[in-house]
């Protein structure tokens, strides 16, 4: 029987490996799943494992308040060589683009373990944009020995950087497993969701903001259009805070008090899941939301100046406005007033995928394995 460490470090990573861990345990004849959670995200973690009903191998503590990148790197390879070590896995997955996801992919090169990178092939070209997950993200795709790719544009980016193609798989998005499963279980009464929003009112407007390249006057003109958007008072806007402190501080200061105006405190996945669904437009700067959105049927303006999910800005499903508020103002209010026939509306979008990439994914693990 091979063995399969995966590593996780963030909620995003967490939610995107749990359908991948939960498919690779369906096939335990042939391959034995290790999951390490590294911490990186310690007070976010537990909530997505209790979700999903899976319990972490290996619990790593590597946060420390006010850490730089530097020492949170450090610290990641510190403590995942000896996991690697211990665990002797035959092959090391990582996902997307995160400190812990460079970092596993680097302790898995030193420690001579084959790597799959799931959710590869994602590029925006700026190295800047997101930082630092540009440039994470191409350095693990110099390490990888295979390439999960979700989409088409995916896999071409990278047979233009000079991967072997025989190396690279389109596989579709494991976070659209996570979402159908969760949506199935939410149906089933299985999940319930931990926060629930009032009912609806009036057409629903979910913002959500956190990314670092926001924090120095972003944010603050995202604010300003979300002012104006809730002084218009046909619409409810919902704005579920982000854990991370410094976009909680920003937010809470640039947005002005309104009857159609609803600050949260951060959201666990299940109940932002919920929220999403009662959604009518969703304005974001996060990726995952980018893919979730689309299949969910509701349109999302892009709080950035660029996106490494282009594919919904092509299918129409997308609107990339960056920072000035008129722009996002007048993207929202176009998107509220789309009829039930424009391309916006309505309808599953599986360009992201279509909730079968870990089963893909784990079929490719084991004959990557058996050759």
């Amino acid at each position: 029987m091979k063995r399969v460490l995966l590593i996780a470090g963030t909620r995003p990573e967490a939610i995107k490996l749990a359908p991948l861990v939960r498919e690779l345990r369906n096939r335990s004849a042939e391959l034995q799943p290790l999951l390490c959670s590294t911490g990186q995200q310690p007070d976010l973690l537990p909530p997505v494992w209790e979700s999903f009903r899976l319990q972490p191998d290996f619990h790593l503590s590597v946060m420390c308040p006010g850490q730089p990148l530097a020492a949170l790197s450090a610290r990641l390879l510190e403590g995942l060589h000896p996991v690697i070590r211990d665990s002797r896995p035959d092959a090391v997955v990582v996902q997307g683009d995160t400190a812990s996801a460079l970092c596993g992919a680097q302790a898995a090169f030193y420690g001579r373990v084959p790597l799959v990178h799931v959710e590869a092939g994602l590029r925006t070209y700026d190295r800047y944009a997101p930082f630092p997950e540009e440039m994470n993200r191409v350095l693990i795709a110099r390490l990888a020995d295979l390439h999960c790719a979700p989409t088409e544009q995916a896999a071409h980016n990278l047979r233009s950087e000079g991967i072997a193609p025989e190396a690279i798989h389109i596989t579709g998005n494991t976070g659209t497993d996570a979402l159908l499963w969760t949506l199935d279980q939410l149906t089933a009464g299985n999940l319930s969701p931990a926060c629930n929003m009032p009912t609806k009112r009036l057409p629903r407007v979910v913002a959500t903001m956190h990314r670092r390249e926001s924090f120095a006057n972003g944010l603050a003109s995202v604010c300003e259009a979300l002012n104006a958007l809730a002084t218009d008072g046909d619409i409810e806007l919902i704005v579920p805070l982000h854990p991370n402190p410094e976009a909680q501080s920003q937010v809470r200061a640039g947005l002005r008090p309104h009857p159609n105006l609803t600050m949260t405190p951060p959201l666990d996945y299940v109940s932002f899941v919920a929220l999403m669904r009662s959604a009518d437009v969703i304005l974001t700067d996060s990726g995952g939301i980018q893919e979730e959105a689309p299949y969910l049927g509701v349109p999302v303006v892009v709080l950035r100046e660029r996106t490494e999910r282009q594919e919904g800005v092509s299918a129409g499903v997308a609107t990339l406005v960056g920072f000035v508020s008129q722009n996002i103002v007048n993207a929202c209010r176009k998107l509220l007033s789309a009829s039930p026939g424009d391309e916006t509306s309505g309808g599953h979008h599986t360009i992201y995928g279509d909730g079968t990439a870990s089963a893909r994914i784990a079929r490719l693990i084991h004959s990557f394995l058996s050759a």
